[in-house]
């Protein structure tokens, strides 16, 4: 099942808000600092929610899964996984040990990579 699939059409929907909006930033070539700023907020919270879908599935978790093992709410993990929320520090950290993971995230002025690394059983 894919990322968009198990969203279903809202999600999918809301996906396509975001990104249509980046792509209607991007359109003007004389973008601002500030517009800069939340293209690369909007790639970075759009690659986090990724990963934690993918880690999440490649487990066989569910969200409630996750929210136990983190200590969250069902909810708070969909609006990590929809692409709503910031995480903090703290919470990528506990995301990452209820995810089995290491988090690895690489950013530069074109691309964000957030990639959840599985432990390996000592």
């Amino acid at each position: 099942m894919s990322f968009t699939t198990y969203y279903g059409a809202g999600r999918d929907i809301h996906a396509r808000q975001k990104l249509k909006r980046e792509q209607e930033l991007g359109a003007d070539h004389s973008e601002t600092e500030e517009i800069r700023a939340e293209r690369a907020e909007i790639r970075l919270a759009m690659a986090f929610a990724k990963a934690v879908y993918d880690r999440r599935k490649e487990l066989g978790l569910s969200q409630s899964d996750v929210a136990q093992r983190a200590g969250l709410t069902q909810a708070k993990v969909s609006r990590i996984e929809g692409a709503d929320a910031v995480p903090t520090l703290p919470l990528l950290r506990r995301l990452a040990r209820a995810l089995d993971a290491s988090l690895s995230i690489a950013m530069d002025e074109e691309q964000e990579e957030v990639v959840f690394v599985a432990r390996t059983a000592a």
